[in-house]
C-alpha cells in the first residue's frame, strides 16, 4: 500500500514539473523582442486609431446631446464634422 502511494506521488511531482517546466524557464533574449509593424500595418493600425477615435467622439456628443449637457444647435453643428470624419475613417479601411 505505501510504495503504491510512493509511486503516485512520484508520478504526480513528475507530471506537474513537467508541465510546469516550460513556463519556469527564461525565455531567449529573441524570443522576447517584438516585431515592428510593417509601413503597411502602421497605416492601418493608424486609420484604426482614427476611426475609434471618430467614433467614440459622434458617440459621446450624441450622449452628451441626449442628456442636455449639448444644445440642439451645438449638436447640429457638430455632428455633421463627426459624421464625416468616421465616414471617411471607415472608407479609407479602418
Amino acid at each position: 500500500m505505501t510504495l503504491a502511494l510512493l509511486v503516485g506521488a512520484l508520478v504526480a511531482v513528475g507530471s506537474v514539473l513537467l508541465v510546469a517546466a516550460p513556463f519556469l524557464r527564461e525565455p531567449a533574449p529573441s524570443d522576447d523582442r517584438l516585431l515592428r509593424p510593417g509601413e503597411a500595418e502602421q497605416r492601418r493600425l493608424a486609420v484604426a486609431e482614427e476611426r475609434d477615435r471618430a467614433l467614440a467622439a459622434l458617440k459621446e456628443l450624441e450622449f452628451d446631446h441626449r442628456t442636455g449637457k449639448v444644445s440642439e444647435e451645438d449638436y447640429r453643428e457638430q455632428v455633421g464634422v463627426l459624421r464625416q470624419r468616421a465616414a471617411e475613417t471607415l472608407r479609407a479601411g479602418g
